[in-house]
Formats: C-alpha cells, sequence, structure tokens
C-alpha cells in the first residue's frame, strides 16, 4: 500500500510581481509562508501518527521553503531534486508574463506537440520535462516508504499524475490535471489490486480554513 501526496507551493512572489516563473528562483510571499504552514498541518492530519514518511521537493526556493514548513512539522529531511522542477521557460523566466504572451507559439492542436518549439529561446520542450519528472518519480515509487509527499509546481503536477496513471508518454503531450496553488493532490494504491487511484486533485480545502480562521 502507498499514498502519495503530491502538493504545489503557495503564492510566491512572481506570481504577485506578474512575472513568469519557470526556473526563476522566486520565494514564498508572507502570505504563502502561511498557506505552507496550514499545508503542513493538513498532511499531519492525513498522515497517521508514527507512519514513516518521505518528503520530496524541487530545489528551487518556492518549493523548499515549502517543503520546510511540512518536514518541520514531521521531523524529516527533505530530498531535493532538481527534476521537480517547474517547465523552464529560457530567456522569459523572471521577466513580465506579458512578454512571453507576444512571444509564446502554443502547441498544434493535432500532431507533435511533446516537442513542439514555443517559440521562446532557451525554453524546455514539453517533452523534457515530462521525462525528466518520470525519471524522477520511477525512483521515489521504487522505495519502500508508504506515505510520500511530493512538493512540486502547478505545470509539473500534470506529470507527477501521469505518472502515477502509468500513462505513456506520448499521451501526455495533451493530459491537463488543474491544481491551483498550495493544493494537495492525494494518489493511492491499494494492496490488494494494486490500482492506483487519484483520490482528489489539487484539494484547497485547507487554505479556506487558514482563511476563515
Amino acid at each position: 500500500m502507498r499514498t502519495i501526496y503530491a502538493v504545489t507551493h503557495p503564492e510566491a512572489t512572481h506570481h504577485v510581481e506578474g512575472v513568469v516563473g519557470g526556473w526563476h528562483d522566486s520565494q514564498l510571499t508572507p502570505a504563502g509562508l502561511s498557506a505552507a504552514a496550514s499545508i503542513a498541518q493538513a498532511l499531519r492530519a492525513q498522515i497517521p501518527d508514527g507512519a514513516d514518511v518521505e518528503l520530496f521537493s524541487s530545489d528551487l526556493q518556492r518549493t523548499r521553503q515549502t517543503a520546510e514548513k511540512v518536514g518541520e512539522l514531521f521531523g524529516v529531511t527533505p530530498i531535493l531534486d532538481r527534476r521537480l522542477r517547474e517547465k523552464s521557460y529560457g530567456e522569459a523566466e523572471g521577466r513580465p508574463q506579458e512578454w512571453l504572451d507576444q512571444r509564446f507559439v502554443p502547441p498544434p492542436t493535432a500532431g507533435e506537440r511533446l516537442e513542439h518549439d514555443e517559440g521562446v529561446e532557451g525554453a524546455e520542450t514539453k517533452a523534457a520535462l515530462v521525462q525528466r519528472i518520470y525519471a524522477a518519480m520511477d525512483e521515489i515509487l521504487q522505495r519502500p516508504c508508504e506515505h510520500q509527499i511530493i512538493v512540486t509546481h502547478g505545470g509539473s503536477l500534470t506529470v507527477v499524475v501521469a505518472s502515477w496513471i502509468k500513462m505513456p508518454i506520448k499521451a501526455v503531450g495533451h493530459a491537463y490535471f488543474r491544481a491551483p496553488s498550495g493544493s494537495i493532490t492525494t494518489l493511492h494504491e491499494d494492496d490488494f489490486y494494486y490500482n492506483r487511484q487519484v483520490v482528489n486533485l489539487g484539494d484547497t480545502r485547507h487554505l479556506d480554513s487558514a482563511e476563515a480562521g
């Protein structure tokens, strides 16, 4: 039996500044840090006391800060993995979102989408994004721990879920699983049929309760 809790980092400075994220190393805002504490509390409520927990995170500041809040509550140190980063947008990173919007070439409705050139110098293809996250997930899932937390990014979350359900890489070009910032997606594999379930996708109820409080 295995349960994975895939976390998308909460509000970061690139969100409020209106600039492109990607590998731009933004950090959590004060609101983001508060949300990260709420994420940690929500995970603590879901995972049984005394259970072994592993914590993995993208190495960018905004995910690392989120993972550190979680790690403090569980008494574990995040394992940083750059393969869990968001898609790189090359020279657009850190620039105003409008700059990217003016240059971005959307993928075709049919045909080659994974290797599509988006028109931005140095930008990563979706194929490269998918291949590195699939490789990271393969290593995480080889470990025997029953409760694993993965802190990543909104764009990367789609690939984490696609890997979990064993979607062929060639099919991921059209896949999109929406998960808001600061959300928790719960993935579970039973120990009888070994079916892989998406228990919930992009859950943010913990953020609502935090705001109400």
